[in-house]
């Protein structure tokens, strides 16, 4: 029950060149289409159309949420479970990503490099004193990973996060961007928080986004974003990215919603799809526009039969690849 984008290992953040123009950019026409989404993030943005932004001209901040909520204490980046998944209760064949085409340079996208970082690991589960060691967020130490969480019927987070992932990889390099994985179930566990974030600063990435679902009890229903909050201490530095995170995750919840028909969360984030957090190596270490989708919670049964449908999945890829789009202008 945790928003934990697994950071990895090393944790060098290199420097980054000053944020483009676009990151500025908060076009009447992108809040306009949020605008579209279900009632509650609709009434949201529909209420920043009309009030303008807050003090300052800044747009309002949703309020941060303590480390502890749905996060459990001492929890890293990633959630826990204490169920152990079936090896058998796996996601229908079908539900495997389509193949990535070849990789072009034409496309609204190209010259754009887009980092995707698919939540957990399948293997993390075998590996669980490797993911518990400590690793260095900023501001305190947090563990390696985590787990992920499990539908009742043990299909695993890191399934979900790695097909969803694919999947939007194959639309926008169908775009021309240039596409980056932080793992391709291509390792036994990980990679650590600390790591994640580094392949998304080292890439020079425009965007970068953290595929997730949630863990939390039934009844608790929909999705939300995670943004950056502002923080500066060891390693840390997120004072550049903030605002152009909040950019990207405006403009993934409301694609987000108009293209799965999925709500904003029923039980975090004031009915805005929006939680800003602190707490995340993932967020703290990054230098680029970065954001977490917690796509549905996985031990809600309605939640569960979309987020184990081929069908709906694709159709959150396309609404984060949307989002993703209209970020970078293409």
């Amino acid at each position: 029950m945790r928003y934990d984008d697994s950071p990895p290992p090393p944790e060098s953040a290199s420097s980054v060149s000053p944020d483009p123009p676009w990151y500025s950019r908060r076009s009447t026409l992108a809040v306009a289409a949020a605008a579209l989404a279900p009632t509650a993030l609709a009434g949201w943005v529909l209420t920043q159309v009309l009030t303008g932004s807050g003090p300052g001209g800044q747009p309002p901040q949703p309020k941060a949420l303590p480390a502890s909520h749905t996060a459990g204490a001492g929890a890293g980046d990633a959630k826990s479970s204490t169920t152990t998944p079936s090896p058998t209760a796996s996601a229908p064949a079908s539900a495997s990503a389509p193949a990535a085409p070849a990789k072009g340079s034409k496309g609204p996208l190209a010259g754009r490099t887009v980092v995707i970082d698919p939540g957990h690991n399948t293997g993390n589960f075998k590996h669980t004193s490797e993911i518990d060691r400590q690793v260095d967020i900023g501001t305190n130490l947090k563990e390696c990973d985590t787990t992920g969480t499990t539908t009742n019927s043990g299909y695993m987070e890191a399934e979900f996060t790695l097909d969803v992932s694919r999947r939007a990889r194959t639309l926008l390099e169908s775009k021309g961007a240039k596409v980056v994985f932080t793992h391709n179930a291509d390792r036994p566990w990980g990679p650590c928080i600390d790591e994640r974030a580094r392949i998304g600063n080292e890439a020079k990435a425009d965007a970068v986004v953290s595929v997730h679902a949630d863990g939390v009890s039934a009844g608790n229903r929909g999705f939300h974003i995670i943004l950056p909050a502002t923080v500066k201490g060891g390693a840390a530095d997120t004072s550049k990215i903030v605002g152009p995170s909040r950019d990207l995750g405006e403009r993934i919840a409301g694609n987000f919603a108009r293209s799965t028909g999925s709500a904003p969360a029923n039980y975090l984030g004031s009915g805005t799809g929006l939680v800003v957090r602190d707490d995340l190596g993932g967020l703290n270490l990054s230098t680029r526009p970065k954001v977490f989708i917690e796509c549905g919670n996985m031990r809600d049964a309605k939640d569960a039969a979309q987020l184990t449908s081929p069908e709906w999945r694709q159709k959150a890829a396309e609404g984060i690849t949307n989002g993703i789009v209209g970020f970078l202008g293409g």
